[in-house]
Parts: structure tokens; sequence; C-alpha cells
């Protein structure tokens, strides 16, 4: 249900987690570890220091690291930048009278789904997946 990117940058965010409190390691070393191509994983990396998600330092000795907890990083504010989950709220089947209200044959059964999927992504943290 993950998309590649959100699976490389998840892998990444537990390898950076598992850094030592101020050390920053680089893109190429992180990209080696979960088999994810540099350039890209350095700029998607870069897409979560907007994000304050984490830190980076230029020079020797730079690289990324974590600007959170990873107790308090959840799945989701790492993923929704790129899934745009949030506006799955859609019907499943497209159609655009689907509600509540009017619900076309899946709409309970998808809603089911979405609701137990947003909760995965809003209660898991990185620092859940550093324990496995």
């Amino acid at each position: 249900m993950l998309s590649k990117t959100s699976i490389q940058l998840i892998n990444a965010l537990v390898e950076l987690a598992k850094l030592e409190d101020g050390k920053f390691e680089g893109a190429g070393s992180i990209a080696k570890k979960i088999n994810a191509p540099q350039n890209y994983l350095g700029k998607m990396l870069q897409t979560l220091v907007q994000r304050k998600i984490v830190v980076s330092q230029k020079g020797l000795g730079g690289g990324f690291r974590l600007g959170k907890d990873p107790e308090k990083l959840f799945l989701y504010e790492v993923v929704e930048p790129i899934e745009k989950v949030s506006s799955w709220s859609e019907c499943a089947l497209g159609l655009k009278k689907c509600s509540d209200h009017s619900p076309c044959p899946v709409h309970d059964r998808w809603k089911k789904v979405r609701n137990q999927y947003y909760d995965f992504l809003k209660k898991t943290s990185v620092g859940d997946l550093v324990k496995k």
C-alpha cells in the first residue's frame, strides 16, 4: 500500500534513529544500507528537512540526523506529504455522489479499511520500528 519512496524514507529514518545523539550520516551511506538510489534519497531527505523531521549539516562529519524524537515521529508525518492519504476520502469506485448518506456498494468496507490504515500510520512511530 505504501509507495517505494515512502518505504525508502521510512527505512532511512529508522537508520537515522539508530545514530548516537548529535551524529550525522550521509545520504550515500544510508542509501547503501537500505538499497536505495543515493541522489533520489538525498532529495527526499531534503524534503523532510523542510518539514523539520530531519536536520542536515554540510561539510565534514555532516549529513542527516533526526530532528524529532523517534518515539514521537509517526509514519503519517512521513507518508502524508508523498502519498496524500488525507485525500483518500473520495469514493473507492470513483463515484461523485458517494457519501455516508448515499453510499456506493463498497463505501462502508472501504471506509473501515481506510480508517484502520490511518490509525496504523498515526499510531506507529519510527521508534516502534527501531525496536523490532
